[in-house]
Parts: structure tokens; C-alpha cells; sequence
């Protein structure tokens, strides 16, 4: 069978720096860092006090109340920026939609339907749950959910592989479309997992930065002084679409997606490989997915958490595909402004590289002022640059040895 093209054509988000797409991309360029100390909850006894929160959300501005009142705030981000994307796309009312799906991806889920519903379990008894509390807090619901809402009735799953999850969920949309399974996927990543109890659990994995006094240059990808992520929230939803298909009906068309690669490091729970062959091998993949050559790639959206291992697991994966070209690669770290929003990075990431092959420019990876010795390649620490962009690939790596790489293209017909 001859493989289709798949296109992206519509675009949503809501994240720490924004309630939409352009928000976001504009504080990116502007070096605008979300992160905060906590706030909602006591942060007294945790040792890391500071997140990326979603600010100034509120679901009944975007949900019928009832309906709100029934979805944890992950089901909650995710409907409201499928529904951006959805707009964006102008799609609705113009595709057979028994070949519509929805792939989602989560870390974690409902994380804070969980803990509620566990404090009125202890407290109250078992009698007193909420009936609601298993469809809120499943991790696949926002996928049901978002069908449901736009009837859609092709393929839908939702992927569930730690920080991987929704660079998956756009990869396997992605063949799901190139194969011929459906005319369009919504994709979508979404995580709301900032609490004092998931505060405290990366934390004792010290896993976390503790940079309290300075919330706003705690997030430091490949800087020498990294002591761990911060905790973020949001979600970000592509709509990808059958080139055809969004040719025929006149669509607006953001960026083309060409290659996929999902590996595993089969080495540590935690722990990237040292080496960072996992990751090398999903780049490689990805790239041979695409048909290009390393050399073809203009820029890289590093997955970049700002952990000791993960930076330097990434640059040495870099190195191992691109060789010498690799200090000719720019790169940079969104995470360094919007923290690490675990599942929901990989679509928020997706998308910021849409913005910047659309508007030939890459954002800074800020904070980084003293460079580590071991993390030697081009990282963008100065400021929004322009740069001419025909390919770049998105990495996401995650705990369980997860690694998914997507290449995206600049479009022409």
C-alpha cells in the first residue's frame, strides 16, 4: 500500500505560561520562565517547595459545570486544549468521523481524584467513595471523554509510558494516519500531578530541584549547578491530519510530521543508559523512519529535564547519531521555563517546534550561565535566535527506559 502523509492542522494548549498557543510561544521567545514556589497546598515539610503551575484556570470558563465537576484536572486540561486544537483545525463537520480517533497520554492520570478519594476512604469508610471516582481518576478517560464529545469513532487508546506518554501518543497517531487506519487523530498530552503527596514522592527519589529561594532559575538544563526537574502540569493537543484529506478540504496546514522512533534502554527503573544508547537508537529510528540523514536536521527540542543523568545521557546520545555535525545542531530546553510537565511534555514540546518551523527561530534554554564541561554542544543560553528550520526532532525520554523521538518538517506541497 502506498503510505500517507500526515500533516498537522490544528494546534492547543494550556501550560504554565499560557492558557493558548501563542501566549506560550510568545514568553518562550521572551525568556519567560512559569515556575513558582507551590502554591495551594502546604509545602512546609517537602523539600521541594516549587512547580509549574497552570494559572488563572478555570474549568467552568471552558466546561459545563456538571460535567466539570465529574473530571479530574487532567481530563479537565485535556478537553480544553483538544477543543483549541479542534478550532484550530476548523475540522469539525468535515471528516467521516468513524475515521476521527483520539490517542491520549498520561503518566499518571488522576492523580488528585486518587488522594481525595483515598482521604474520604480512610476518614469516612468505603461506602462513602464516589461513585465517579474510577472513571475520574483511569488514565485512558480523557480519550473516551474527547470522543465522546466529537463523536469520534475511529482509533482510540490512551499511552501510558511515564514521560514518554504523549510523544508516543502522537507517534502512534502518526501511524495510525500513514497506514491508513484513520483520516485524522486528535493527539493529546495531559498531566496535573502537582501536589504535596507527588511533591514528596520525587522528592525522596531526590529526583527534584530544591533551588526554593530562587524558584525561577531552578530549572537549568546542561548547567553545571542542575540539582534535579521541577514538577509542571498542563496539556497540549495536535490535531494530525491525512495530507489529502487536509488538502481536499482547504486546511491550514502547521508543519508536517515525517518520522518516529520509540526504543527502550532496558537498563534501570529510573537511571538513563549511561551512555545513552536508548535514546541514540530512537533518534536513529526516527530519522530512518523520515529518510533523511542526520545532517538534514537544523535543530533539536532536547528533552533537556535538568537532571545530572538525563543531560548528560542526552548530549552523549546526540553526539552518538550526529557525530562531529552535533556542534553544528542548535538546541535548547523548553523545560528550562515550563519545568517538566511528565506526560504532557512530549505534545507541548511538539507543538513548540511547530512554532519554531513556522517562524524560523528557536527560543534560550535559560539559566544556563556555568556550562557543564560534559555538556558541550550548542544549547541556545542567549536568547530567541532566527534560524532556517527544514527538519527537527522533538526528544522525550522517561522513567521505565523510555525513549520516543519525533521529526518534524517544514511544509511544502
Amino acid at each position: 500500500m502506498k503510505l500517507k502523509r500526515v500533516v498537522v492542522t490544528g494546534l492547543g494548549t494550556i501550560n504554565p505560561l499560557g492558557l493558548n498557543v501563542n501566549d506560550t510561544w510568545k514568553k518562550l521567545c521572551e525568556g519567560k520562565s512559569g515556575i513558582a514556589l507551590a502554591e495551594g497546598f502546604d509545602v512546609e515539610d517537602v523539600p521541594s517547595k516549587i512547580a509549574g503551575q497552570v494559572n488563572n484556570f478555570d474549568p467552568l470558563d471552558y466546561i459545563d459545570p456538571k460535567e466539570a465537576k465529574r473530571m479530574d484536572r487532567y481530563c479537565q486540561f485535556s478537553m480544553v486544549s483538544a477543543s483549541q486544537a479542534m478550532e484550530n483545525s476548523g475540522i469539525e463537520g468535515q471528516i467521516d468521523l468513524d475515521k476521527l480517533g483520539v490517542i491520549s497520554g498520561t503518566g499518571i492520570g488522576g492523580i488528585h481524584t486518587f488522594e481525595k478519594q483515598m482521604q474520604v476512604f480512610l476518614e469516612r469508610g468505603p461506602r462513602r467513595i464516589s461513585p465517579f471516582f474510577i472513571p475520574m481518576m483511569i488514565s485512558n478517560i480523557a480519550a473516551g471523554r474527547i470522543a465522546i464529545k466529537y463523536n469520534a469513532r475511529s482509533i482510540n487508546f490512551n499511552v501510558t509510558s511515564a514521560c514518554t506518554s504523549s510523544a508516543n501518543a502522537i507517534g502512534e497517531a502518526y501511524r495510525a494516519i500513514k497506514y491508513g487506519a484513520a483520516d485524522a487523530v486528535i493527539a493529546v498530552g495531559s498531566e496535573a500531578a502537582v501536589s504535596k503527596f507527588t511533591l514528596s514522592g520525587f522528592s525522596v527519589m531526590r529526583a527534584l530541584s530544591t533551588r526554593n529561594d530562587s524558584p525561577e532559575t531552578a530549572s537549568r538544563p546542561f548547567d553545571k549547578e542542575r540539582d534535579g526537574f521541577v514538577l509542571a502540569e498542563g496539556s497540549a493537543a495536535l490535531i494530525l491530519e491525512e495530507y489529502e484529506h487536509a488538502k481536499a478540504r482547504g486546511a491550514t496546514i502547521h508543519g508536517e510530521l515525517v518520522g518516529y522512533g520509540a526504543t527502550c534502554d532496558a537498563f534501570h527503573i529510573t537511571m538513563p543508559a549511561p551512555g545513552g544508547e536508548g535514546g541514540a537508537h530512537s533518534m536513529r529510528n526516527a530519522l530512518l523512519d523520515a529518510g533523511i540523514t542526520p545532517e538534514d536536521v537544523q535543530y533539536i527540542n532536547a528533552h533537556g529535564t535538568s537532571t545530572p543523568l538525563n543531560d548528560k545521557g542526552e548530549t552523549k546520545a546526540i553526539k552518538t547519531v550526529f557525530g562531529d555535525y552535533a556542534y553544528k545542531i542548535k538546541i535548547n530546553s523548553s523545560k528550562s521555563m515550563l519545568g517538566h510537565g511528565l506526560g504532557a511534555a512530549g505534545a507541548l514540546e511538539s507543538i513548540i517546534v511547530i512554532k519554531s518551523i513556522q517562524d524560523q527561530k528557536i527560543h534560550p534554554t535559560i539559566n544556563l550561565t556555568t556550562p557543564d564541561p560534559e555538556c558541550d554542544l550548542d544549547y541556545n543560553p542567549k536568547g530567541t535566535i532566527p534560524l532556517e528550520i527544514n527538519y527537527a526532532i522533538s526528544n522525550s525520554f522517561g522513567f521505565g527506559g523510555h525513549n520516543a523521538t519525533l521529526v518534524f518538517k517544514r511544509y511544502d506541497e
